[in-house]
C-alpha cells in the first residue's frame, strides 16, 4: 500500500504542518493555472499514478511550463500517460499542477524500518535530491533511533553536521524534519520519503519545502484507517487475484502476493521473505506470482489462500512449486494439509489437471505434513518430488525449472495419458 506524489501527499503533510509546494489537482481551472504561473514563474505538471512507478522525470513524464498554452498541452499529454516499470505497466488518471520552488540546495530525507538496525532509521543528505542512489556512502547519513522516543532535533543536527552541511540549512531542517516522525508513527507507515526537499529562500529566510512525497503503509496496522483515504486509492491497479488475497490479511500469517507474469507456467506458493527473493529471481519469467505466505498461517486461512491461488493459476501451470526455508514456528503439517485439500478442491470443481508438484521445505511436523500431501497427490495420480531442509534451495529451484522444461516437451502429454485426460 503506497502513496506517491503530492496530490495526496499534500494532505498528509498538512496534518503535521510541514511546508510543501503549492499543489493543485486536475480540477484546476484555466484561470487558476494562469494565477499559479504568474505567482511561481513556472509550474510542474505530473501524472497521477497509484503506487510507486519509478522515476517519472527520467521517463519523460514531467512537464515544466511557464505559459498557459504549454500547460494545457502538457495536461493533455500526461493525463492518461502510461509508464512501464519492469513487468508492470500502469496508467495515469489525472495530473497535478505544482508551483516551482526556487532553491540552490536540495535535500533528501526518509524514515523507514531498517532490518539491519532493527529500528526506525532516518536517511538524509544535502548532496542532491532525486539522484540519491548515485551518491557515495560518505555523502549520506543513515541514523537509527529509538522508536519509544522518536526522531529528535539532535538526530537531524548531528547527521547534517557530520555531512558538513551548510550551517544556514541546519536550523530550518532541525525545526521541521522531526514533525515527520509524528506522521510516520501515528498512521501506521513503513516508509516515508520526501525527495526532494528544496530549501526555499522565499520570504527572506531558508525554509524546507517538500516537492515530492512517497509513503508506504503497513496494511496490518489499523492506524492508517484514521486518514480516511478512499478505498480505491490502493486497490485499483491490483489484479483480481491480488485483491482477493489481500482481503485475507490478518494478524496471523503473511498473504503478500504480486503477479509477475500472467503467462507464466510455474506457480510457486512461497514461505518466507528470503525464499521469496531467491525464487522470484531464479524463476524469472517462468513464475506466475511472487508470494510470501509464511508466519504460521492457520489451516482456514491457508486453505482459502490455496483455493484462490489455484483458481487463478492452476489451469496454465505446469508446475506447482511449494517452497520455503526451514521454519522455526510454522506448523508445516497445517500448511501442507490446507494446500493438499486446496488441490483436491480444485480437481473436484475444475476437473483433473496435468501437473507436476515440487516441494522444498523444512520445519515442525514436516514429515507428517509431507505424508498428508503425498497421500493426496497419490490419490489424484499426480507426479511429485519432495525435498527436505537439507537440500540447497537454489538446486530445488533449478529442479523445478527443469521439470517445467520437461512438461513443455512432452511431459504434460504423458501425465494427461496417465490421468485419462483427453
Amino acid at each position: 500500500m503506497q502513496i506517491t506524489g503530492m496530490l495526496w501527499g499534500r494532505k498528509l503533510l498538512d496534518l503535521v504542518e510541514f511546508p510543501r509546494s503549492d499543489v493543485r489537482g486536475p480540477e484546476i481551472s484555466v484561470d487558476e493555472i494562469k494565477e499559479m504561473i504568474s505567482k511561481h514563474g513556472q509550474v510542474f505538471i505530473k501524472p497521477v499514478f497509484k503506487g510507486g512507478v519509478g522515476k517519472k522525470g527520467k521517463s519523460g513524464l514531467l512537464g515544466r511550463v511557464n505559459n498557459i498554452h504549454d500547460a494545457l498541452k502538457e495536461k493533455e499529454r500526461l493525463y492518461f500517460a502510461t509508464h512501464s516499470d519492469g513487468n508492470s505497466v500502469v496508467k495515469a488518471n489525472g495530473v497535478t499542477f505544482e508551483g516551482g520552488v526556487p532553491a540552490d540546495i536540495e535535500v533528501y530525507f526518509s524514515i523507514s524500518d531498517n532490518t539491519v538496525y532493527r529500528a526506525p532509521t532516518m536517511t538524509i543528505t544535502h548532496h542532491g535530491g532525486v539522484d540519491i542512489e548515485e551518491l557515495p556512502e560518505d555523502k549520506i547519513a543513515v541514523v537509527p533511533f529509538d522508536p519509544l522516543t522518536g526522531l529528535k532535533a539532535f538526530h537531524v543536527s548531528n547527521a547534517l553536521m557530520s555531512l558538513g552541511a551548510p550551517p544556514q540549512i541546519i536550523s530550518p531542517l532541525v525545526q521541521h524534519l522531526p514533525k515527520l516522525w509524528d506522521l510516520y508513527n501515528n498512521y501506521g507507515m513503513l516508509m516515508l520519503e520526501l525527495n526532494p526537499i528544496r530549501m526555499s529562500t522565499a520570504g527572506g529566510r531558508l525554509t524546507p519545502v517538500a516537492c515530492d512525497f512517497k509513503c508506504a503503509f503497513d496494511q496490518d496496522d489499523p492506524a492508517w484507517k484514521r486518514l480516511h483515504l478512499p478505498s480505491d486509492l490502493f486497490a485499483s491497479d491490483d489484479s483480481d487475484f491480488e485483491q482477493e488475497i489481500n482481503q485475507l490479511r490478518t494478524y496471523q500469517g503473511q498473504s503478500d502476493v504480486y503477479v509477475i507474469n500472467d503467462q507464466g507456467s510455474i506457480t510457486a506458493p512461497t514461505f518466507g521473505g528470503g525464499a521469496n527473493a531467491m525464487v522470484t529471481e531464479l524463476l524469472g519469467e517462468d513464475a506466475t506470482i511472487s508470494s510470501d505466505f509464511g508466519g504460521n498461517p492457520p489451516y482456514e486461512k491457508m486453505h482459502d489462500i490455496s483455493r484462490i491461488t489455484f483458481k487463478y493459476w492452476m489451469e496454465q501451470s505446469n508446475v506447482l512449486f511449494i517452497i520455503g526455508g526451514k521454519a522455526n514456528n510454522t506448523d508445516i503439517y497445517e500448511t501442507f494439509r490446507a494446500m493438499a485439500d486446496g488441490i483436491k478442491w480444485y480437481f473436484q470443481n475444475y476437473g483433473p489437471k496435468p501437473l507436476f508438484v515440487v516441494v522444498g521445505r523444512g520445519g515442525p511436523n514436516l514429515i507428517k505434513g509431507m505424508g498428508y500431501l503425498r497421500d493426496t497427490l497419490d490419490s489424484l495420480g499426480l507426479p511429485y518430488r519432495f525435498f527436505g531442509h537439507d537440500s540447497a534451495m537454489s538446486e530445488v529451484i533449478n529442479y523445478a525449472k527443469a521439470v517445467n522444461d520437461w512438461m513443455k516437451n512432452g511431459g504434460k502429454e504423458e501425465i494427461k495419458k496417465a490421468l485419462n485426460i483427453k
